[in-house]
């Protein structure tokens, strides 16, 4: 039986040692390891985020600072805190070093792609953010032996095809799969979905992803793994004994439940190598009709999730664990 977590908590526990807090429609984590006693952040959320991460750190560990920030990649909604947090603490932030470009203000991202459709956060994603941050000072790359510093249960698996140096973070001892956006448990395409968390196994999310061979490839990596529990960066965190038979439907029907049938990266991917974003396809023509009802219904959208965040603070107070 596949079992939701229901995640209504200001954060909740993912398993052993492992928390996390959705912020508006972006998960990150707090991993404390069994054999060092360290802790680390695993992504930074929005730009608004600190104070929340701060807030759920204190209650988690009290004064105890972590010993790093892990990044699954650098796309916005999972960097929006780190610059800040990383001072706040003086700690490293660990990347892949293919991600290294994107961190260092050296190259843009393969532009997002509003022509793959599926709701009103792909029609909006022209206005996401691409261009590079840098945080040069606080950067490292991760060991090329896949382990995580200072974290010796955990090790991460490179799975890029969202991003070029996309990685996901596994447990061995309980088969936990921390799997960022290389797939989601949510429709992240739709802002209904993504907000409210509506559970289903998705592919990465379709406006950002620049190549689906690679996609796939890493899905496969991971479900290889064979996890029991998996949190992603997107929806609630799934376990039980049906996850990795989830997992196998999702890989086998991959072609029709996760590739976009259009779109500026179908079927020509955008090329990357470790010096950034080396080529991407020409933009599909916009279509403006699609556009302005998404735009029509995302302002919808907005007045309705301001009225349930609104109605949600009255009449449920916040609870922590």
């Amino acid at each position: 039986m596949l079992t939701i977590d229901n995640n209504t908590q200001t954060f909740f526990e993912v398993a052993q040692g492992v928390w996390g807090m959705k912020d508006t429609f972006v998960n990150f984590y707090m991993i404390r390891d069994n054999t060092s006693g360290h802790w680390v952040l695993v992504d930074t959320g929005l730009k608004w985020s600190a104070s929340k991460i701060k807030k759920m750190a204190e209650e988690i560990f009290g004064d105890e600072p972590p010993t790093a920030i892990i990044l699954t990649h650098g796309h916005f909604d999972h960097i929006g805190s780190v610059k800040s947090l990383a001072k706040h603490w003086n700690i490293p932030v660990y990347a892949h070093a293919m991600e290294t470009p994107y961190l260092t203000g050296k190259s843009a991202y393969p532009p997002p792609d509003p022509s793959v459709g599926g709701g009103l956060m792909t029609s909006m994603s022209f206005l996401y953010p691409k261009s590079s941050i840098n945080i040069s000072e606080y950067l490292q790359e991760l060991p090329a032996d896949n382990s995580v510093p200072g974290m010796p249960e955990w090790n991460y698996i490179h799975t890029p095809g969202h991003a070029p140096g996309h990685i996901s973070l596994f447990r061995q001892v309980d088969h936990l799969l921390i799997a960022g956006d290389a797939f989601v448990t949510t429709k992240s395409e739709s802002a209904l979905s993504t907000i409210f968390q509506r559970p289903v196994l998705s592919g990465p999310p379709k406006y950002f992803t620049y190549d689906w061979e690679q996609a796939r490839k890493s899905l496969k990596s991971l479900m290889n793994l064979a996890p029991a529990v998996i949190a992603t960066g997107h929806g609630k965190t799934m376990h039980g004994e049906d996850v990795l038979m989830e997992l196998i439907n999702l890989y086998n029907h991959f072609d029709i439940v996760a590739i976009p049938e259009s779109g500026r990266y179908i079927p020509q991917p955008a090329i990357t190598d470790a010096t950034g974003t080396v080529w991407v396809p020409p933009a599909k023509k916009a279509n403006k009709k699609a556009l302005l009802q998404g735009l029509a219904i995302g302002s919808i959208t907005a007045a309705f999730v301001f009225y349930m965040s609104v109605r949600n603070k009255k009449h449920n107070p916040t609870i922590n664990i």
